[in-house]
Parts: C-alpha cells; structure tokens; sequence
C-alpha cells in the first residue's frame, strides 16, 4: 500500500513563503507524474503545479512566478516552495502522484491535505 503525507502547511502572513513537502511511502513502486492541488472554502480542487519524472514541471496562471515545483527522486518527495504568497492562496493543498505497483499502473494517489492560511 502506498501513501502520501503532506507537511509543511500553516499560516502566514500576506507576503511571506511556506514551503509544503509530500513523501511517498510504501514498497514496489514507481512515480510517474507528481503534482500539487488546493481547494478554497466552497470552490472546486484546482491544480497548481505539475512535475513529471524528469523534472519538467507547469504552474496554474495564479501562481507562476510565485510558487516553484521540485522533487527529490531519491526520496519520493515533491516539494512546493510558495513566495509572496497572497490570502487568495488560502486553501487546502492536496499532494498528487501518478503511481505504478505490481499490481496497478498509474494509479492516482492523494495525501490527506495541509491548511495553508494567509492573512492580510
């Protein structure tokens, strides 16, 4: 059985950085794709970034040039290093990875989500 746990949420003031991390445990796997998403109070889960295996990674319009995407392979984490952050980046933000078994192929998996809070 593989998990994701998320660290690294909190709350912060409008301006400053937080920096999230999510750890992949388990045995026999493989990482495809990994990403981050949120969801605010009432709206839908959106995504924020994107980072494949090889380290290629997209950000939503909302957060480029604010937020970076990385992943230490060796580890199985992703990271995500979020700067000037604003109260709308107030969310719940969810860990994603496309994962490969012996018993499944790249199947989602989600962490059980970190509260990031900004205040103005």
């Amino acid at each position: 059985q593989v998990q994701l746990v998320e660290s690294g949420g909190g709350l912060v003031q409008a301006g400053g950085s937080l920096r999230l991390s999510c750890a992949a445990s388990g045995s026999d796997f493989s990482i495809n794709r990994m990403a981050w998403y949120r969801q605010a109070p009432g709206k839908q889960r959106d995504l924020v970034a994107t980072i494949t295996d090889g380290g290629t990674a997209n950000y939503a319009d909302s957060v480029k040039g604010r937020f970076t995407i990385s992943r230490d392979n060796a580890k199985n984490t992703v990271y995500l290093q979020m700067t000037n952050l604003k109260p709308e980046d107030t969310a719940v933000y969810y860990c994603n990875a496309e994962i490969s078994t012996t018993y499944s192929w790249r199947h989602q998996y989600w962490g059980q989500g970190t509260q990031v809070t900004v205040s103005s």
